[in-house]
């Protein structure tokens, strides 16, 4: 598969169409969305691992390793990474909603 010029630059512009939207919906958010967008932005993360395994999975079986077979492990690092840390710090500002309703948490 060749890369031509034109879709270097397509795929480019939309590259940088997703950074501006992304941008202006996250600023958007009122802070009591964030948990729930957390836990969405999981299971998205959780797609990712999936389709990393099934990438590691084709690419490893043989004996010479690919390159795609490389990229798909360090998305399946990276992925579960994203995935960990999301749910620590989903978990965590729920303990801190959590104490605040009991009157103030542990002192």
């Amino acid at each position: 598969m060749t890369l031509t010029l034109s879709a270097l630059v397509a795929s480019i512009t939309l590259f940088v169409i997703a950074i501006f939207l992304g941008f202006e919906l996250i600023t958007k958010v009122p802070p009591t969305l964030h948990t729930p967008l957390m836990s969405g932005a999981n299971a998205i993360s959780g797609i990712s691992i999936v389709g990393a395994l099934m990438l590691a999975n084709v690419q490893f079986q043989g004996t010479e390793t690919s390159t795609a077979g490389w990229y798909a492990f360090v998305a399946l690092i990276l992925a579960t990474i994203n995935v960990v840390g999301g749910f620590a710090v989903t978990n965590r500002m729920l303990e801190m909603i959590a104490g605040k309703r009991k009157g103030g948490g542990e002192k």
